[in-house]
């Protein structure tokens, strides 16, 4: 099945605008999401509430910070786990749920780098993430095979930095972020190449569909989230 549709010429006609709706489903609920998160954290920098998340006396998270700055990964569990029993509509209020409170965690770096620096990190992580999904969706080669080991980087990544949170080590922090770069944009492409089997399966219909789209839309967020992170720590320059 998926080296059909990786064929293009073999895809019959009738099935590339189910595709391409399905796909600028996609690309809307992470666009929605990517504004959702840069509005919040900006207002939430600019207000000065972002200071709410820290305990001033120790300089660590108070139980408010704890609760933004780990929630969202309740949220994603709940969300992929959830979604044959959820209803559409709140799987939705947890992908704005998750979006929101990305925005109010990530409102930190604007305590930390000077803003030119976040927007040519974000238009790095802009460029880098469209040429590999562009790669993803055209190439006929199988990158499934390289999924699963891309995916284990990921937990692997994951874990790191939970323990430097705690630890602080810049060396562990600069390798993290060389190993986000690479399994980051190497996830997209794969994830691309996942949503284009989706994207052409005839047998995903209706409420199904609508909920792959949206859990599609997740997915590419949380990868251009985190490529944005590990450019913004690898190259960005604090004040």
């Amino acid at each position: 099945m998926l080296n059909q549709i990786l064929d293009r010429p073999t895809v019959p006609a009738d099935a590339k605008p189910m595709a391409k709706e399905f796909i600028s489903n996609v690309f809307l609920y992470m666009f929605g999401a990517l504004l959702i998160t840069g509005v919040t954290s900006w207002w939430f920098a600019d207000s000065g509430l972002t200071l709410n998340l820290y305990n001033l006396e120790t300089g660590g998270l108070n139980l408010l910070g704890y609760l933004v700055f780990f929630g969202p990964v309740g949220l994603v569990f709940l969300m992929q786990l959830g979604m044959n029993r959820l209803s559409y509509q709140v799987l939705a209020f947890l992908f704005i749920a998750y979006s929101v409170m990305l925005g109010m965690s990530l409102s930190a770096i604007f305590l930390v780098y000077e803003l030119g620096t976040i927007a040519g990190a974000f238009f790095s992580t802009s460029a880098a993430f469209g040429v590999m999904a562009v790669l993803g969706y055209t190439t006929k080669t199988d990158l499934s095979k390289f999924g699963s080991i891309l995916y284990m980087g990921f937990i692997g990544i994951f874990v790191a930095a939970i323990i430097n949170w705690f630890i602080g080590s810049s060396m562990l922090d600069y390798i993290i972020s060389m190993l986000g770069v690479v399994v980051f944009t190497g996830l997209t492409a794969v994830e691309m190449q996942r949503l284009k089997w989706i994207a052409y399966d005839p047998t995903l219909q209706g409420l199904t569909r609508k909920k792959l789209a949206l859990l599609g839309g997740l997915r590419l967020y949380i990868l251009f989230i985190n490529l944005f992170i590990s450019l913004l720590s690898l190259f960005g320059g604090r004040d």
